[in-house]
């Protein structure tokens, strides 16, 4: 893999937990966990570090400590607690941050009892017979945009033109939000994850999301249809601030990591073509692939967030109460305890327990819908673009070093016309 010639930039903004740059620099090969990362990892699973604002936190490194903490109620998912996300926002901003009526529905963000309530209703929503329905509809939509880039002739933006509109209609339809809105929210999206948005800007999308939201919401409690929202509205009892902070959280998650996922999924297939010629020659091993494919890229490469209620102890160490903890989903998909040759891309290796969707009561919601997207998307893409491959150099593909979710912003692409 030729290394990429960016260095990643350190963000100052402090909604977001930071890692130092050392541990975020991918500018070596673009699917790899940072060079400091991987060093840290090889010394223990658990270590102290200093961010770049001289905060200190705990990040986990190893599997089985992973696994651990994930499932241990000592352990807050309320990253608003932690007041030093906010030392470097003034207080109105904090006071807009910290609104109730903001936070509501945000269950990623909630402890049991108060996440039983959302996970249990949601679950209700997440259903085989929906995601059955929904898996025809997933081969359409992937067809039809294959066919106008086939028809529009290559070079193409698979960003552009297939990961990012795939996924996108997917959570509309499943949702119940209008495709046409589909400019405003993936703008949004965009600048909420961009660790370079100050504060202010924080909330002046989060409130642009919420209005958005709001309004549909109207909508569908006077003309319930047949989708997820109109569901939680006839099945449940949430106020219209739950309900916009849910339907909020699944349409951010629901097209920004699948979209990451295609783009950078078929980006280091193209860099593999071993492993690339190994799925072309047998697609059956797309299910065992996709599951590589989360664990080698692993793009939530920042880390899941908790706080600790009291003090514990995890891979003989001693963390102490009212810390910040950060298990590296990156590191931890590449302990070498748990996967031999963790570093290589291995498309029919044996399925291993990562947690590219987490793990414990806060595991991804849309895992299921996610692997179909990918199975689909990756093998029609395969089998109808003979010939796939890069139309610039490696190195030339723009990452997203500065986001929360990571991946590529563009991937330019041939084959055979």
């Amino acid at each position: 893999m030729t290394p990429s010639n960016k260095t990643a930039t350190p963000s100052r903004a402090g909604l977001r937990l930071q890692l130092p740059a050392e541990l975020m620099d991918r500018s070596g090969c673009p699917f790899d966990p940072a060079a400091g990362l991987r060093d840290l990892s090889a010394d223990g699973p658990v270590h102290q570090v200093t961010t770049d604002v001289g905060d200190s936190m705990w990040l986990v490194t190893g599997h089985e400590e992973a696994r651990a903490l994930l499932t241990d109620p000592r352990l807050s998912s309320d990253r608003f607690a932690d007041p030093r996300l906010f030392a470097q926002a003034s207080e109105e901003v904090r006071e807009k941050l910290l609104d109730p009526k903001a936070r509501a529905g945000s269950f990623i963000a909630m402890d049991a009892p108060e996440h039983t309530r959302f996970r249990k209703l949601l679950t209700g929503q997440f259903t085989v017979r929906r995601m059955r329905q929904l898996t025809p509809r997933i081969h359409e939509i992937v067809t039809e945009h294959i066919d106008a880039m086939i028809a529009a002739g290559p070079p193409a933006d698979l960003v552009r033109d297939f990961a990012l509109p795939v996924p996108s209609l997917v959570i509309c339809e499943l949702l119940g939000v209008p495709y046409d809105d589909r400019a405003s929210f993936q703008h949004r999206t965009a600048k909420l994850l961009d660790l370079k948005t100050s504060f202010e800007e924080i909330v002046e999308v989060r409130d642009g999301f919420r209005e958005f939201m709001h309004r549909l919401v109207r909508q569908k409690r006077a003309r319930p249809a047949d989708d997820l929202v109109s569901g939680l509205i006839v099945e449940g009892d949430l106020t219209d601030d739950e309900l916009v902070g849910v339907a909020n959280l699944l349409l951010v998650a629901g097209h920004e990591t699948t979209a990451n996922m295609l783009a950078l999924g078929t980006f280091a297939l193209l860099e593999h073509p071993d492993e690339l010629a190994k799925l072309r020659d047998d697609p059956s091993l797309i299910d065992g692939a996709v599951e590589e494919l989360l664990r080698y890229l692993s793009i939530i490469h920042i880390g899941i967030p908790r706080y600790t209620r009291t003090e514990l102890e995890v891979g003989g160490t001693t963390i102490p109460a009212g810390t910040t903890v950060l298990i590296s989903v990156a590191a931890v998909n590449r302990d070498a305890g748990q996967y031999p040759e963790p570093d290589r891309l291995t498309l029919d290796r044996q399925r291993g327990h990562h947690i590219a969707f987490g793990y414990g009561i806060h595991q991804c919601l849309g895992q299921q819908l996610a692997r179909v997207e990918m199975a689909v998307g990756f093998s029609e893409l395969l089998r109808r673009l003979p010939g796939l491959r890069l139309a610039v150099p490696a190195n030339e593909v723009p990452t997203r070093d500065t986001m929360a979710i990571y991946g590529v912003h563009a991937l330019p692409v041939s084959w055979d016309a």
